[in-house]
């Protein structure tokens, strides 16, 4: 299985099916706005990734960067090409390309009452067999409450708010709740 990641360009071939894919992927009270992530990726601490698998369009990843951590902010395969190893392959990939660096990502908390446990418990499932570990930490982003995967070490809320102040910015930071909880 060969990967390619490429930088995404507004110009990009690959522009609309993203964006198609994002909107589909993730819930809307999970998603911010499509044009903020496409501006915001601009910044050199922002990587949106194109992902290809032997040549066909298979995904997206999208990475904030703040001194040595890298907060996995969204990965969605390609319906096409999901159950062939290929987002454990990317996962992979971003483990040797962040090497080195504290790699993390939120994701919904399992709770049995909840309309889509089994997805959540899957998805779960699939990033601890790719080397992510419970960091026993939540994190509220709007009216979202995640649990916090990682590697290569714990991740501190003042950590995370200043990275996502360095993302969004001072004003537009202050418009959202985005905290470590217990």
């Amino acid at each position: 299985m060969k990967l390619n990641f490429t930088k995404l360009k507004t110009k990009s071939p690959d522009f609309r099916k993203i964006k198609q894919l994002y909107m589909r992927a993730f819930p809307d009270d999970e998603r911010a706005p499509f044009l903020m992530l496409v501006l915001k990726a601009k910044k050199k601490n922002v990587d949106f990734w194109s992902i290809h698998c032997n040549d066909e369009w298979a995904g997206m990843l999208y990475i904030v960067n703040y001194r040595d951590l890298s907060y996995v902010f969204y990965l969605a395969v390609s319906e096409d090409c999901r159950g062939k190893g290929i987002g454990s392959a990317i996962l992979q990939n971003a483990m040797k390309i962040y090497k080195g660096r504290r790699l993390f990502l939120a994701i919904e908390q399992l709770e049995e009452s909840s309309e889509n446990y089994e997805e959540r418990l899957k998805r779960r499932q699939f990033y601890i067999r790719n080397g992510f570990r419970e960091l026993h930490k939540k994190l509220r982003e709007g009216k979202v409450t995640y649990e916090i995967l990682g590697i290569g070490g714990d991740v501190e809320g003042s950590e995370y708010v200043a990275l996502m102040k360095s993302y969004a910015g001072s004003i537009l930071s202050k418009l959202f709740t985005m905290e470590f909880v217990d």
